[in-house]
């Protein structure tokens, strides 16, 4: 999948996936004694690091995540 994004969009996407993540973080401490849902909150965050690590990989004024 390709994805073009101005560098404002980037910015901004950025952002609420860094967002995002931070309340990731918040649940998944708050979450002792539900394995299931702590199992799935981390597996989401995961992900989202995944993505912000290929967003933060592309240097400025690159349009194409």
């Amino acid at each position: 999948m390709e994805l073009s994004l101005t560098d404002a969009e980037r910015e901004l996407l950025v952002l609420v996936l860094e967002e995002r993540q931070a309340h990731f973080l918040h649940e998944i401490a708050k979450a002792h004694h539900h394995h299931e849902f702590k199992h799935g909150l981390k597996k989401n965050c995961e992900l989202l690091e995944s993505v912000l690590e290929k967003l933060n990989a592309v240097p400025a004024g690159v349009t194409h995540c």
